[in-house]
């Protein structure tokens, strides 16, 4: 069984992915100042992931040009909606055996990055990302409405089966 927080990561993924796949390469890439298209969401929660689970999680940085072209503060674009999509879902099957091994220990473990901020556990790094996730769920889902399109989700799916609640006194 996944800690549950594990649980929750991959419930929220599933609901940004929720948020964008029904999407065409050209609403992909429409921009809607001051926000990013959608694309670049993509890329951008792909270069989180990828920062936090496998590169201060394992030591591994596997796509390179994703860390430079959307990492915070990077320029705004339009990538493809393919390639980014394609990115995030190789980085993310990359860190799902890493999560397979979370447990309370790992969370409380400290993150050694720059600035050795000892605020920085994997358990911060965890609640960061998903919350990081739902910020731009939000932004998909009006960025979506501005471009006229109907029969979105209006609501979270359903999390009592795919990521219910699971009690403390259960974890590892």
């Amino acid at each position: 069984m996944s800690h549950p927080i594990v649980t929750q990561l991959r419930f929220t993924r599933s609901e940004f992915y929720r948020s964008i796949k029904t999407v065409s390469q050209k609403d992909a890439i429409v921009r809607i100042m001051p926000m990013n298209c959608l694309s670049w969401n993509i890329g951008h929660l792909a270069w989180q992931e990828q920062h936090y689970f496998l590169h201060y999680a394992q030591g591994k940085l596997l796509l390179p040009e994703i860390d430079i072209d959307f990492a915070f503060g990077a320029p705004a674009s339009t990538p493809p909606l393919k390639d980014v999509l394609q990115a995030w879902q190789t980085i993310t099957t990359a860190i799902d055996p890493w999560l397979d091994t979370v447990t309370t220990d790992v969370l409380l473990e400290r993150v050694v990055r720059r600035g050795d901020d000892e605020r920085y556990t994997f358990g911060n790094l965890f609640y960061r990302t998903i919350y990081h996730y739902w910020y731009h769920i939000g932004e998909n889902m009006a960025i979506r409405q501005q471009l006229g399109h109907k029969d979105l989700p209006i609501f979270v799916g359903n999390i009592e089966t795919k990521a219910p609640y699971q009690p403390e006194n259960k974890l590892d």
